[in-house]
C-alpha cells in the first residue's frame, strides 16, 4: 500500500498560517476541485497545443501556484511527467471526478476536530493534479491534495485529516531531527485517525508492531540525528523489506503514549498541537523509557 507520504518533500512546505485569516467554522470551510476539471480539459489538448499545461499552472487555483515548486515544477515538466505516464493518468481520471463526493465525508472531519480542540482553523483545501511526486502537502494558504496519488479515492477524507492537524500544529521547535519529524507526523496520523476514524499508514504500522523490539532501540540512537533514511520519507531499499515511513509509526506510538497517560483528553490534544520541547514530550510519553539510556 503506497500513499503520498512515500513521496512528501516535507521540507520544502512550512506552514504560515499567521499569513492568511482563516475560519474556525468547520461549515464555512472551502474544497476546491476546479482544478481537476482544468487539468483533464488541457489534457486532452496535449496533441493540438504546444504545451497545454501553461494554461492549467496560469489560470489554476492557489493550489495550483503553491504546488509549482518543488512538485509541478514548470508546465515543462508536467508536460513530460504527463507524456511519460499518460496510461497512469488515463487510470485515475474517472476516479478524479469523484473527489467532490467525498466532500461531506471531509466536512465531518472538521466537525471532529472543532469538537476536540477548540482553537482549531479550517484553510481551504485545494484538489490538484500534480507531477506524480506528492500526494499532498499544507502551506501557508490551504491544504493541497495530489489527485493523480491517491490509489484509492475513498481514503482521500483521512489524508485530509492528517493535513488538517499539521495546518493546526504549533511548534517550536524546527523540524529537523528524526525525533521531531517523526512526532511531528506521528501526531498527525493519531489525531487525525481520531477525527476521521482511520489510520494512514496501516501497512508501516504493522510491520513497526512485529519488529517493535528492534526499532525502538534502533530508533533511540538516531533520535538526534537529521538524517532520515530508513525512517522518513524514504526507506532502506527494496532488498531490506522494510516499509517507507517507520518514523510515522513510532511518533503515533508516542503521541497515543501520552495521549492515553493523560486525564484530560482535551488538554491533551492541545498540548500534542503545541509541543515546545520534544525530547520533553518524549519523556513525559514514558513510551521509550526501558530502551533510553
Amino acid at each position: 500500500m503506497k500513499y503520498y507520504l512515500t513521496y512528501l518533500l516535507f521540507f520544502f512546505s512550512s506552514i504560515c498560517s499567521a499569513q492568511v485569516s482563516f475560519t474556525n467554522d468547520p461549515e464555512k470551510a472551502q474544497f476546491i476541485t476546479t482544478d481537476i476539471d482544468l487539468f483533464w480539459q488541457q489534457f486532452d489538448k496535449i496533441d493540438e497545443v504546444k504545451n497545454p499545461f501553461d494554461v492549467y499552472l496560469e489560470q489554476g487555483s492557489q493550489g495550483v501556484k503553491d504546488f509549482i515548486p518543488y512538485r509541478i515544477e514548470s508546465s515543462k515538466n508536467l508536460l513530460r511527467v504527463v507524456r511519460d505516464k499518460s496510461e497512469d493518468y488515463a487510470a485515475i481520471r474517472s476516479g478524479s471526478y469523484e473527489v467532490a463526493t467525498h466532500i461531506d465525508q471531509m466536512k465531518a472531519c472538521y466537525q471532529n476536530l472543532k469538537n476536540l480542540y477548540a482553537e482549531a482553523v479550517f484553510p481551504p483545501a485545494y484538489f490538484v493534479i500534480g507531477a506524480y511526486n506528492s500526494g499532498g502537502t499544507a502551506t501557508g494558504n490551504g491544504l493541497i491534495m495530489g489527485v493523480e496519488m491517491q490509489q484509492d479515492i475513498s481514503r482521500l477524507p483521512y489524508i485530509v485529516a492528517h493535513e488538517l492537524i499539521h495546518f493546526n500544529q504549533k511548534y517550536a521547535e524546527e523540524y529537523n531531527t528524526v525525533l521531531t519529524q517523526s512526532i511531528k507526523e506521528g501526531a498527525a496520523d493519531l489525531i487525525g485517525e481520531l477525527i476521521s476514524g482511520q489510520h494512514i499508514n496501516e501497512t508501516a504500522m504493522a510491520y513497526f508492531e512485529a519488529n517493535e523490539e528492534i526499532l525502538c532501540k534502533e530508533f533511540v540512537e538516531i533520535i538526534d540525528s537529521k538524517r532520515y533514511r530508513g525512517w522518513l520519507y524514504g526507506s532502506n531499499g527494496k532488498k531490506s523489506g522494510r516499509p517507507n515511513d517507520l518514523g510515522y509509526s513510532i511518533g503515533y506510538k508516542i503521541c497515543k503514549a501520552y495521549y492515553e497517560k493523560q486525564t484530560d483528553s482535551t488538554q491533551a490534544i492541545v498540548d500534542i498541537l503545541n509541543i515546545s520541547d520534544f525530547k520533553q514530550f518524549l519523556k513525559d510519553s514514558g513510551y521509550l523509557d526501558k530502551y533510553m539510556k
